[in-house]
């Protein structure tokens, strides 16, 4: 390795890195995301672009009668991704052509000069990524207080009622129905019951 070289790589490795937000199309920020991971790997130049995020968060869903954990997109349409700049902070021509050339790939917020994401809000989002690896999945209750319901399972099968409270942590929807002229509170897991 001669020294022009060894000069060039050291540079590269000190070459400061700041987190930009990408406008993509719509359900394709996965696509997008392997795409510009395969595009940076063909033309040598990765390391210039480190990490391409598509924050996503793990919900439990009722799908068919089963529960199934999917991941959800926290920002639909966005891609995060962290991106080499010049001593000016700015994004270096020949790579913010490279990324807005990729298909899918609308702007960059901040279109002709892009803006860089705070530290505060990187830290955020990180910070936000790695609880949501280390937690488990949330469960998606689509049920609102005061929302009419039908039971579905169990003793009080087909009687309605109407949600009183609903708890995402436990899994559980409290649920007041009329039994004997009297309103009675029944709770239930999530599943038991269908809005009417």
């Amino acid at each position: 390795m001669s020294d022009t070289d060894a000069a060039a790589e050291a540079e590269q490795e000190t070459a400061p890195r700041r987190w930009f937000v990408l406008r993509v199309q719509s359900n394709r920020e996965e696509r997008v995301r392997s795409s510009l991971e395969r595009l940076l790997e063909l033309e040598k130049i990765h390391d210039r672009v480190p990490e391409i995020l598509v924050p996503t968060e793990a919900v439990t869903e009722l799908r068919g009668g089963k529960r199934q954990v999917v991941q959800r997109k926290l920002y639909p349409g966005y891609v995060i991704v962290q991106v080499e700049v010049d001593e000016h902070g700015r994004i270096p021509q020949d790579l913010w052509q490279l990324i807005r050339e990729t298909t899918g790939v609308g702007d960059f917020i901040g279109a002709e000069k892009p803006w860089p994401m705070r530290d505060e809000e990187v830290a955020r989002l990180l910070g936000q990524a790695e609880e949501v690896e280390e937690e488990a999945p949330k469960l998606k209750i689509d049920f609102k207080e005061g929302q009419m319901v039908e039971i579905k399972d169990g003793p009080f099968k087909n009687v309605e009622g109407y949600v009183e409270e609903v708890n995402p942590t436990s899994g559980k929807v409290k649920v007041v129905i009329h039994i004997f002229n009297r309103a009675t509170p029944v709770e239930l897991e999530y599943w038991q019951v269908q809005a009417v």
